[in-house]
């Protein structure tokens, strides 16, 4: 049997961040994925889709993602249920992260300007040969 999910999307809101009773930390955010497809106004559709990363991927996570991130997720679908405070049984789908890799960085303007700035320092060094 295989349950293995990999999605390529930007993060929805900044991740969140806590910690069960024995310490082990968990983050929880959503990523937006576009469809491959357009509907019939000729946009692409978005899923938001619940991601869960546990232990110091999800610390990590935390602290250097942001909303707006593009990241890739590999991991497994899981659906559990539970009773809200009503005593309605209620189903959630997540995906529980194996892995998350960043895709860009946090503030890419900026690096952008550095790398110029830097550029335009070298042109000033008076070069030997």
């Amino acid at each position: 049997m295989l349950n293995k999910i990999i999605l390529i999307g930007r993060l929805a809101q900044d991740p969140e961040l806590r910690y069960t009773p024995n310490g082990v930390a968990v983050s929880n955010f959503s990523i937006a994925v576009e469809r491959p497809f357009t509907n019939k106004s000729g946009e692409k559709d978005v899923d938001f889709i619940d991601i869960v990363v546990w232990r110091k991927q999800a610390e990590n996570c935390a602290n250097h993602l942001g909303k707006g991130r593009l990241v890739a997720v590999e991991g497994r679908l899981q659906i559990r249920s539970y009773e809200n405070n009503e005593g309605q049984r209620r189903r959630v789908s997540e995906v529980v992260a194996n892995n998350v890799k960043f895709l860009d960085w946090p503030d890419d303007d900026n690096r952008q300007g550095q790398a110029s700035n830097n550029n335009t320092d070298q042109d000033d060094i008076d070069v030997p040969f």
